[in-house]
């Protein structure tokens, strides 16, 4: 029921790196504060990740986004097409260069994961929106999605980059955090598989301040903190303060704050104040192997 589909390119397809790198934007963008870049070389080289696509192509998107606000908004469903985007991202391995947001999330097998569990509602919600828009691959679409859910709760206006091509295989399963492990797994996860460092695993964590846990999904039950409707930095304040009654904080949660790497990212970020939201911005560029990102 979904076709292969390739976006109408001008130019190199989209990379599984640098479409990692657009979900690695949407957490970082809310917390770290604005740095120029003014090496040449690495604005080449962000210049070079991202393909061009047509005119009509882009003019699809803006109106797909314009629809995809008016339906988030409506079903309160930000913390879910968070997640989608994130699940979809998440798999990348960098080492194979498989796995990656490339619109293998409609597919069964994938929505059949574990760790997705609850996200075929995602796919659902969002299909009528995708059929009136046959020119996006739904790997754009999904990811467009992840950054209007961003902007909607009041995070910032993220960079979309489009140019994602629909892949026809899912990856495997298994490839996505474990809530219940600890730092080495984290570790495991993020940087050896992803090829991210210690400060994105805690930026990313961040990410929970959407949304909460629902025991038939995951085992677990409650948000983590007291709006789970808006993007700030609540999460890293409400990790500080320690676990409250009808709040919840994941065993993956709590080893940020007892690893002697990760803690301090903690307390930076929960002292950023929410008025640098919509004005903080990370500028991120990558390799072509994705080992390195360079503030």
């Amino acid at each position: 029921p979904f076709p292969l589909f390739t976006p109408p390119y001008i130019s190199s397809s989209f990379s599984p790196e640098c479409a990692c790198a657009q979900l690695v934007y949407i957490a970082w963008l809310s917390y770290l504060h604005f740095i120029a870049l003014s090496d040449e070389r690495n604005q080449r080289k962000m210049t070079k990740c991202y393909p061009t696509v047509s005119e009509e192509y882009q003019n699809a998107v803006q109106k797909a986004k314009r629809k995809l606000r008016g339906l988030i908004a409506e079903k309160n469903c930000a913390p879910l097409m968070l997640r989608l985007a994130w699940h979809s991202a998440g798999t990348f391995d960098v080492k194979t260069k498989t796995g990656g947001p490339f619109g293998t999330m409609k597919q069964p097998a994938e929505l059949a994961h574990a760790a997705n569990n609850g996200l075929d509602i995602a796919v659902r919600l969002l299909e009528p929106i995708k059929e009136q828009f046959p020119i996006l691959s739904y790997a754009d679409f999904y990811q467009l999605a992840g950054v209007v859910a961003v902007e909607i709760t009041g995070g910032p206006e993220v960079p979309f980059h489009p140019g994602r091509e629909d892949k026809p295989h899912p990856p495997p399963e298994g490839r996505l955090p474990n809530a219940t492990e600890g730092a080495d797994h984290l570790r495991q996860v993020f940087s050896h598989q992803m090829g991210l460092s210690d400060q994105d695993i805690v930026a990313l964590s961040g990410g929970h301040t959407l949304g909460r846990c629902h025991k038939e999904r995951s085992g677990f039950e409650g948000p983590w903190t007291t709006n789970p409707l808006i993007f700030d930095n609540s999460y890293f304040k409400e990790l500080l303060t320690g676990e409250k009654d009808g709040l919840l904080q994941l065993p993956t949660d709590k080893v940020l704050l007892s690893d002697p790497v990760f803690r301090p990212l903690v307390d930076k970020y929960a002292a950023v104040h929410n008025s640098f939201l919509l004005t903080s911005f990370l500028s991120i560029t990558t390799n072509q192997d994705f080992d390195t990102i360079t503030n």
